[in-house]
């Protein structure tokens, strides 16, 4: 397999290029990586490709037998349609439910300092972990059943 790639260099000479990296340019930190990872996480979940490509409208109208004309946050009887709206709130459950696993390791790593400096702290935490992924769960469940009645 290597005398295959090797084929190329027997006829082409590499070029010697002394290439510098600008000083400007330093590795971002962890939790900036982390940021964007979390932020595009949030974007794609909340359908800004759909967003862009169908253009629906932030809201919808509904209107009741007296005439009158209500906002709708969610498209409803449409599984495969949403409103801008609609997509961003669920795409913030999608984070929080996220953000809750992601603090329920770090809380349950051994090396965590929420064990080793207190107890309260590490329930604490715990708790906001587990708090978070079941508010997420069960009011994306909520906004199903909005969706499907």
């Amino acid at each position: 397999m290597e005398a295959i790639f090797n084929i190329p260099f027997t006829l082409l000479q590499v070029p010697n290029l002394k290439i510098k990296k600008p000083s400007w340019l330093v590795q971002p930190s962890a939790m900036v990586v982390f940021s964007f990872a979390l932020f595009s996480y949030f974007l794609v979940t909340a359908g800004v490709i759909y967003d862009v490509i169908v253009e629906p409208p932030g809201v919808g109208t509904n209107t009741d037998e007296r005439g009158v004309s209500r906002p709708v946050a969610f498209m409803p009887y449409r599984v495969n349609g949403q409103y801008i709206l609609e997509g961003l709130a669920s795409s913030f459950l999608f984070t929080f439910g996220g953000l809750g696993f992601i603090i329920l390791y770090r809380t349950n790593n051994t090396p965590s300092p929420y064990k080793t400096h207190s107890t309260i702290g590490f329930y604490m935490m715990t708790a906001v972990g587990f708090l978070l992924v079941l508010v997420s769960v069960f009011t994306t469940h909520v906004f199903m059943k909005m969706k499907l009645p």
